[in-house]
């Protein structure tokens, strides 16, 4: 985008790759600011310092000293005083601070999962804007990251409205996740508890704090929202997808963008991926069997030199992911058709139960491993046929991509990041990159595993449609256009509202 001004954007979240990742928001806070340097843009990432960040690995210096954030307690001792370091990325010049904190960050052995954690994050928030206060370098851009950053945009419009810094700067509220809005759920929270978002940040230890709605709150005071794919922004405008939050939602789609997710395609590259036995393109789609052969070995499956239709999974084992679905159907489509079915994920151990005693009827079909290991989901995406991702619900999903970018067919429902990264097969058109099917339950999923295991059969066709889904451009380049743009729109917004 040679014409548009450089901009400078700070992402504030709570977790990014490759300092410390839980789930795909690490994978984002990495690629996406990486992909807008790329573009010319001066874009930083903020988090805490947790204790897992190895300083040994990446040497950390000190940026500010003294932050002090207020914890609104009327206690004479109620300001925590914190630092902020800074890594600069030797190979790409990118910057990440982080927050120090002793007691809320580096005593803690994870990143989620405290009693505490709304505290942690208003922690976070504070910390961030008092940052930026002291700081040289001022953001032209803030971007606030799902529930646990969504006090951000509250803060700036309320507690410092009239800061001469803070309240010049736009704020866009990223929505990766809805159903994650704080220390609750927001499907059973009682009308007592709730919390509508208008009544100022509580003092630390008063117990509405955990009561807080970090997402309602960021949804309501941001000047841009966005959220992690086209289709997931309309489909949150509706009471089956909107978890409780459509009505403000409707009240400001307006400002309600949606942006797919990519991937990178620098190190998930078959061509060059280490952990495939072989490296293929797509014009050497046969050295793929090689790498089938390895997946069935590290599973103790027989090889079946592409003679039977291999199917795998990824991904955390609950009911967003369709698991209930699929645990109905599964054992009966076994009996019928001739497949294996390798999965690894972590998750509900009903689930996981469900899965061993499939094994135990199905030794030589069926393939588990309930741990998490980085190699393995790329061993099943240079190896598999096929990856299912029957989703009651996917924000934007990574999995489908990344299958795809190693020509492993993606059978996905049409929900979310889904339905924008998946075109159905159509065989009299010869189009499509993979199955896709509509309704919620165990017979259209059915339905779409029995197509792809027919087409499975018709070799030049079936080999067709991985040419054409590890050819689709899934790179951050293309959603990093698309979030300067909302940039700019947010500057444009907040400078109308002054």
């Amino acid at each position: 985008m040679p014409n548009s001004p450089k901009l400078k954007i700070l992402f504030v979240a709570s977790e990014a790759a490759p300092f410390v990742k839980v789930g795909g928001l690490g994978e984002v806070m990495h690629a996406l600011p990486k992909a807008l340097r790329e573009l010319g843009h001066d874009a930083r990432v903020l988090t805490p310092k947790y204790a897992t960040i190895d300083t040994e690995k990446y040497h950390l210096e000190t940026e500010l000293n003294n932050i002090e954030v207020e914890s609104g307690d009327r206690d004479p001792h109620g300001i925590l005083a914190s630092n902020v370091l800074r890594y600069i990325n030797p190979d790409g010049g990118g910057v990440n601070y982080f927050l120090e904190n002793m007691e809320y960050y580096e005593k803690r052995a994870n990143v989620y999962g405290y009693s505490d954690d709304t505290i942690r994050w208003i922690i976070l928030a504070k910390g961030a804007l008092e940052f930026i206060k002291k700081s040289e370098w001022k953001p032209d851009v803030i971007v606030a990251s799902d529930w646990q950053t969504g006090f951000i945009p509250n803060l700036v419009h309320t507690d410092y409205k009239d800061d001469p810094v803070l309240s010049k700067i736009p704020i866009v509220f990223s929505i990766h996740n809805l159903r994650y809005q704080g220390m609750f759920d927001p499907k059973h929270i009682s009308e007592m508890d709730y919390d509508a978002g208008q009544a100022r940040i509580s003092d630390f230890f008063d117990p509405r704090t955990n009561k807080l709605n970090g997402m309602r709150r960021g949804i309501m005071y941001a000047d841009v929202i966005n959220t992690v794919s086209p289709t997931y922004a309309r489909e949150i405008l509706t009471e089956e997808f909107g978890e409780g939050q459509d009505k403000l939602l409707n009240e400001r789609k307006s400002r309600l963008f949606g942006v797919l997710n990519g991937i990178d395609t620098e190190s998930l590259n078959p061509e060059t991926d280490k952990d495939l036995a072989v490296n293929y393109s797509v014009k050497s789609l046969s050295k793929r069997f090689e790498n089938q052969a390895a997946l069935q070995k590290q599973f103790g499956l027989p090889t079946t030199s592409g003679d039977v239709f291999v199917v795998g999974m990824v991904g955390r084992m609950d009911e967003q992911k369709g698991f209930d679905i699929l645990t109905q159907m599964l054992s009966s489509l076994m009996e019928n058709i001739n497949f294996q079915f390798i999965i690894v994920g972590e998750g509900n151990p009903g689930y996981r139960t469900y899965f061993e005693e499939l094994k135990l009827k199905y030794p030589d079909r069926v393939g588990t491993h309930f741990s998490f290991d980085p190699r393995l989901p790329r061993m099943i995406f240079g190896g598999a046929d096929a990856v299912l991702i029957p989703s009651r619900f996917e924000p934007s999903g990574l999995v489908q991509m990344e299958a795809m970018r190693y020509g492993c067919i993606p059978i996905v429902r049409k929900v979310g990041g889904l339905a924008d990264s998946v075109e159905d097969f159509t065989p009299e058109k010869e189009e499509g990159t993979g199955f896709v099917f509509d309704k919620y339950d165990p017979f259209s999923l059915t339905i779409a595993i029995i197509r792809a295991s027919e087409l499975y059969r018709q070799k030049k066709e079936w080999e067709k449609l991985m040419k054409r889904a590890m050819t689709k451009d899934f790179s951050w380049e293309k959603s990093a256009q698309e979030y300067v743009k909302l940039f700019e729109m947010a500057l444009r917004f907040h400078k109308e509202s002054q």
